[in-house]
């Protein structure tokens, strides 16, 4: 069972990652370069990360920086991140661009904390999947006289221990971000 814990452990873990991946692709109004993570660019016939034909780097608070590494990729790239439905306008300039993040109003705002709402339930349904998948690995364990009935509860209840760790997690992650998001 000891392996069976360490994989829930392991996949509760991924649901916590992510979350935090999720989360990181929300704008707050200060510039990171996760921001341009799901920004897909038509390159040499295909669809590549933007990380994979440009350098993404933040040079000031409100400033995301894409420096293209071939100059025939640029116009590709700036169409990318202007199709990306993020709100972007990027400044072309040579094989750089240079992306200025306007200040958010309060209704964006409350929209991103609505966003950023549906990615923790999200990740707490993907939690919850887990537990069910350990609680049903134990019923099985049972059935099949692997385990004792002794056993399978005391495993059940760290399952879902473990199971209200992550949640918890999740909502404290929830708070922060929401928090970051409403500071004027």
């Amino acid at each position: 069972m000891s392996g069976e814990y360490d994989d829930l452990k392991r996949r509760m873990d991924g649901a916590i990652a992510a979350f935090k991946h999720d989360l990181a692709s929300l704008r707050t109004g200060r510039a990171s370069s996760n921001l341009l993570d799901a920004v897909q660019v038509q390159a040499y016939g295909t669809a590549m990360p933007i990380n994979q034909v440009a350098t993404v780097s933040v040079p000031e608070p409100r400033m995301i920086s894409v420096s293209v590494w071939d100059k025939s990729m640029v116009s590709a790239v700036d169409r990318a991140i202007r199709e990306a439905n993020l709100g972007f306008n990027p400044i072309v300039d040579g094989t750089n661009l240079r992306i200025p993040l306007p200040e958010l109003n309060e209704q964006r705002r409350k929209e991103l904390v609505k966003i950023s709402h549906g990615y923790a339930e999200n990740a707490r349904v993907a939690a919850r999947h887990v537990r069910r998948d350990g609680m049903d690995f134990l019923k099985k364990a049972e059935k099949d006289g692997d385990i004792s009935e002794d056993d399978h509860r005391k495993r059940a209840d760290q399952v879902q221990k473990l199971t209200d760790e992550t949640i918890s997690t999740i909502d404290h992650l929830l708070s922060d971000k929401e928090a970051e998001i409403m500071q004027v």
